[in-house]
């Protein structure tokens, strides 16, 4: 149980190598050769601290750039991670942890792109923390100096309070949702690295005040990057791939 929001259940979290053979349907028979329960031991933000600059060292040491994606559910995170492997998948190696509470189906959207990818299975959990991660990246062995991306459980406002040791923290919203989020849930804006403003190919057709959004944002996080763009239609993926290129090393420093 986590004792910061109260979520997971004793089914406690399960990672899954869909490479393997894993599913995520809703039947309770096990898979031993390719499910694993651990049971969630870190109640406190303290511990799960802790735990997270462990990942940093064990991910430091390897060269390994992580970047943690969150949001809330349906802003585009997986088309995101979809569209960046075809598109840039050849220019520096990837692998993908996804974070769901159940099902795997966003793994195998991944895995149909060619790209390595574990599914970490929250039961009731509604974010990811240090330790799940810790277990994901054993499972997953991306290689050295490559980027792992992880999709979050989609929620914003507990993966904010988890570190889970990443390099960079990144939250993507989209235009389908209120211009007001940053101040609503300013503990996942505040920390943020970069944000996404995701689907503005929508913009004529939604209620959406971008300076509202952009000046909400800038009261919560002044520092931090916003990219416009749309992960289906292609607009603005340039400078995702610019920002991405700057973070692991391939492109001029800002």
């Amino acid at each position: 149980m986590c004792a910061t929001c109260g979520c997971s259940d004793e089914a406690g979290t399960r990672v899954i190598d869909p490479e393997a053979g894993g599913h995520g349907h809703g039947h309770d028979h096990v898979h031993p050769e390719t499910k694993r329960t651990v049971l969630l031991e870190q109640d406190i933000l303290a511990a799960n601290d802790l735990l997270a600059e462990n990942n940093r060292g064990w991910l430091a040491e390897r060269a390994i750039h992580a970047v943690n994606l969150m949001s809330s559910p349906g802003s585009g995170k997986t088309t995101l991670l979809e569209r960046t492997i075809r598109e840039l998948g050849r220019e520096f190696p990837m692998t993908v942890i996804e974070g769901d509470q159940e099902t795997v189906f966003d793994a195998d959207r991944i895995r149909a792109t060619g790209c390595r990818v574990i599914q970490v299975n929250t039961g009731a959990g509604c974010h990811l923390d240090a330790d799940m991660l810790a277990k994901a990246l054993r499972t997953l062995d991306p290689p050295n100096r490559s980027t792992v991306f992880i999709e979050n459980v989609g929620n914003l406002v507990c993966p904010a309070l988890f570190d889970l040791g990443e390099g960079t923290r990144t939250v993507i919203m989209s235009v389908t949702e209120g211009a007001d989020k940053p101040g609503k849930y300013p503990h996942m804006f505040r920390t943020a690295d970069v944000v996404l403003l995701n689907k503005i190919d929508l913009l004529p057709y939604v209620d959406f005040d971008v300076d509202m959004f952009l000046t909400a944002l800038t009261q919560v996080n002044p520092r931090s990057r916003v990219l416009q763009m749309s992960a289906t239609g292609g607009e603005g993926m340039d400078d995702w791939y610019g920002w991405l290129r700057e973070r692991v090393g391939l492109g001029p420093t800002v």
